[in-house]
């Protein structure tokens, strides 16, 4: 990164970072008020509705976002005429792929309800949810246009504004049907979900318009050098991955509640199934996955970055932004897994009032280094064009979580459903980081990762068990005192991490940052 472009980047990552951590908030708050309006069965049946349309997002958008990204940033760094003619490309394309998606899940929304997720109170919920898949698919080109442009305030934007009519929209649908059936309820809140969608493009497109003239000029398109078979290159492993790895996901999602019914034969079979899946996915891994804000901006920051240093052959520039990401990571992810080893069950209770939810937590604390590290590497495999090797790990990975879950969740229940995720996780941050590691030429510092972050995050966790103990009786009271407890003691944990990372590495990388 050039010493010009530093403020602008620190801008821009101040901007997504904030407006990022704003959007979590307002989706955390979003997603603790569908759990108590809707209970664990019906937060059970929205998921299996999310894995559904999950799905049929993943065909609209998957490949054609991060295509936007990499195609838009190498034709901006060349040539202003081949750029416009290749965002023309991506437009057309995007937008067949969404009519595609909405066509595909509207048709089969009757079958899926009844034969795939075995409740037709969803078919309503996936009908009305297609309507938004054009518009997402057009967004996520848009959004790739302004990322190679460095410009993330558009992109800001139109999420905020999405995100506030999300909320707005099913805050009133849930308001005015108290009482009424859980699927009527789903409906109503993924119908919101699809005009957010048509919100956020129609301002992307408004945002285009005048970035368009700046980027652009009076020059006319021109059709970009090879301009179909780079495309494809990027299109079919990625959206063939992602669909492949998400039809598993979706598969997987399914077999999930049937086979913790068998577990649970007699103990309230499918609706107790439900109920146990929906605290899972509907209440602990929003949590657990809130902090991922902070890196998520980071990574999408990185992108570009690292594209361009990977087409230019800067290696040296290349692995020092690569040994950011990953110490950054390590540090940042210790620090969430000790605060929800020692806080979670607390937070849980407050939030939800599950203690489930708050033993689901703690389970998977340990786990978090490895799964926000898997993320931010998946990303940075497509910016060095290994999108292939992601594919393959991906389906590897789905399959063996489909024999897992088959094998293990009729047997020990829940209990398996965790250890699936757990060596999940542990096969795929392997897989991804040495491929990564392997493409770069990058040689390893694990140490660094994950050595000195792990050593931080286990004096921070003991120091917050202590005084978690010590903050059991106000804990246990009414909302208010807990809630300062728990943040008084959230802020004391954060604050021995800091003392113990800091020496261990954290300081230096902040310095190299502000250098």
């Amino acid at each position: 990164m050039g010493q010009k472009d530093r403020p602008n980047y620190w801008k821009n990552a101040a901007l997504l970072t904030g407006s990022d951590v704003v959007l979590r908030l307002a989706g955390l708050g979003l997603r603790i008020g569908l759990a108590n309006a809707l209970g664990g069965e019906g937060m059970g049946l929205y998921q299996l509705v999310l894995a559904v349309y999950g799905l049929f997002v993943t065909l609209a958008t998957a490949g054609i976002s991060v295509a936007a990204t990499r195609l838009l940033t190498e034709e901006l760094s060349r040539d202003p005429a081949s750029a416009r003619g290749m965002l023309r490309r991506l437009l057309a394309l995007g937008a067949g792929l969404g009519v595609l998606a909405m066509a595909a899940q509207a048709g089969l929304a009757g079958l899926a309800a009844k034969w795939w997720l075995g409740d037709v109170r969803a078919a309503g919920a996936l009908r009305l949810s297609a309507l938004g898949l054009p518009w997402m698919a057009v967004s996520a080109v848009l959004r790739g246009f302004f990322l190679a442009r460095r410009r993330v305030g558009p992109n800001v934007a139109s999420q905020l504004a999405e995100q506030t009519v999300r909320i707005g929209a099913v805050a009133a649908a849930l308001y005015a049907t108290p009482g009424r059936d859980a699927g009527e309820r789903c409906t109503l809140v993924l119908g919101a979900t699809a005009l957010s969608e048509a919100v956020s493009c129609t301002l992307m497109a408004l945002f285009c318009r005048g970035e368009a003239r700046r980027c652009f000029g009076g020059k006319r398109a021109q059709t970009p050098p090879e301009a179909s078979r780079r495309l494809w290159d990027i299109l079919w492993p990625v959206e063939g991955g992602r669909v492949l790895a998400s039809a598993l996901h979706t598969a997987e999602n399914m077999l999930v509640p049937a086979c913790l019914a068998v577990y649970l034969t007699g103990a309230g079979g499918r609706a107790a199934a439900l109920e146990q899946y929906g605290v899972l996915k509907g209440m602990a891994l929003p949590l657990l996955t809130f902090p991922f804000g902070l890196l998520g901006s980071l990574a999408v920051l990185l992108m570009p970055e690292i594209t361009q240093a990977h087409v230019l052959g800067q290696t040296a520039r290349l692995n020092a932004l690569l040994d950011r990401m990953l110490r950054l990571t390590g540090f940042f992810s210790a620090l969430a897994a000790a605060l929800f080893w020692c806080w979670g069950p607390d937070a849980a209770g407050l939030l939800y009032g599950s203690a489930e939810a708050g033993f689901y937590l703690q389970v998977l604390a340990p786990v978090l280094p490895l799964l926000y590290l898997e993320s931010m590497v998946d990303g940075a495999m497509k910016g060095v064009g290994e999108q292939k090797a992601a594919f393959r790990y991906s389906v590897w990975d789905a399959v063996l979580r489909l024999a897992g879950v088959a094998v293990l969740l009729p047997r020990y229940g829940m209990r398996g459903f965790l250890a699936v995720m757990l060596l999940s996780t542990l096969y795929t941050c392997a897989a991804n980081t040495g491929r990564l590691l392997f493409a770069s030429g990058m040689p390893h510092a694990f140490r660094r990762w994950l050595g000195a972050p792990a050593l931080a995050g286990a004096l921070a966790a003991a120091a917050g068990t202590g005084l978690r103990q010590a903050l059991a009786l106000p804990l246990a009271g009414a909302f208010w005192p807990r809630l300062a407890a728990l943040g008084a003691g959230g802020c004391a944990t954060a604050g021995v991490f800091l003392l113990a990372a800091w020496p261990l590495g954290l300081g230096e990388e902040l310095a190299r940052m502000r250098g």
